[in-house]
């Protein structure tokens, strides 16, 4: 099953994902923030009629629990707008390819495509494959002057937004941030957090995306952000190598603190699990954390949220310090191995 977390190859000490969607409308409907439930729910069978037969999995949000549908937001297949919508709305979903698509979200459809790595140019095709199916099946809204028509002006033109998640933890630490984020408005593009708007830059993990999709083709905004994001990793990993002498070993002690909290604490909170996790994670493309793929803990990121990680208990955790111990245990089993020797 693929899994944006499951980064590997060149690029992995900083790329985490690489994401692409597409907003789409139906002619023939208003937008979702005038569509009634009637409206909306013929949208969703319509939809799936398409996509069912092609291998995707409904799941209709008004019949799922407020704790599943967090699930999807922390593992990124639906926004928290979306999960907390009250009129009809259904995600179809194709893990193996990465793909999810929105129905009555924001626009009527997004579709997106999110693989591990440096994938972008795979995201999109996946992406625009989904695309034409449906496109065969629906007239899309469309203006010769404006391009594709949605609910928000800024995503008018192509409908496309497409992103990279990266890990900037020495860019982070040495406060050039702001300068980044300066840089990338003044060529269109924009960096939120890990959750995307207003999310903040948790875990030194960050999303670059576009920021106009009007004047330009599919192709060119993905060149202009594959160059961005091109750069800003050597810059990453100019700054790490950078790192020696006192500041190293005072990097080093920190970041082996933080793998022994990880494999040994005994109550663990989400906010404490992500700033370790940036450590260790930093420890591992430094060479200090020998024992630990980026898959392992990417992996974590995912299943320690806290409605994942309810989720996934055998019986659910009666409070806040019952799910930390949980999480704890997690971490613990996932990051350190089986002694066969050891008494419990």
């Amino acid at each position: 099953m693929a899994c944006w977390y499951q980064t590997s190859g060149p690029s992995a000490d900083v790329v985490i994902s690489s994401r692409v969607r597409i907003a789409r409308n139906l002619s023939g409907y208003p937008f979702s923030s005038k569509l009634d439930a009637a409206g909306a729910n013929e949208i969703i069978e319509k939809v799936g009629g398409v996509l069912e037969p092609a291998g995707f999995r409904k799941i209709h949000f008004s019949g799922i629990s407020p704790l599943l549908a967090t699930s999807y937001v922390e593992r990124h297949y639906v926004s928290p707008d979306f999960a907390n919508k009250t009129t009809p709305h259904a995600l179809f979903l194709e893990e193996q390819e990465g793909l999810a698509v929105m129905a009555c979200e924001e626009d009527h459809l997004r579709i997106q495509c999110i693989l591990p790595g440096l994938s972008l140019n795979e995201a999109y095709r996946n992406a625009a494959r989904v695309e034409e199916r449906l496109d065969e099946s629906f007239d899309f809204a469309y203006s010769e002057k404006l391009g594709y028509l949605t609910h928000c002006p800024t995503n008018l033109g192509t409908g496309m937004r497409a992103s990279v998640m990266l890990f900037l933890p020495a860019l982070t630490m040495g406060g050039y941030m702001d300068a980044l984020a300066a840089h990338l408005s003044k060529i269109g593009l924009t960096i939120r957090g890990l959750f995307g708007e207003g999310s903040g830059s948790a875990g030194c993990m960050y999303q670059i995306s576009n920021q106009v999709t009007l004047g330009y083709t599919e192709e060119e905004l993905l060149e202009k952000l594959k160059d961005a994001v091109g750069q800003t990793i050597e810059k990453e990993q100019k700054v790490r190598r950078s790192i020696t002498g006192d500041a190293l070993d005072h990097l080093t002690d920190k970041i082996l603190r933080s793998e022994g909290i990880l494999k040994y604490a005994h109550i663990l909170s989400s906010a404490e699990f992500i700033k370790l996790f940036a450590d260790v994670r930093l420890g591992i493309s430094l060479g200090i954390v020998t024992d630990i793929s980026y898959e392992t803990l990417n992996s974590l990121l995912v299943e320690t949220m806290p409605a994942t990680l309810t989720l996934s208990a055998e019986h659910s955790p009666k409070n806040a310090t019952a799910r930390d111990m949980l999480r704890a245990k997690l971490v613990k089993t996932k990051l350190t191995p089986i002694d066969p020797n050891r008494k419990e």
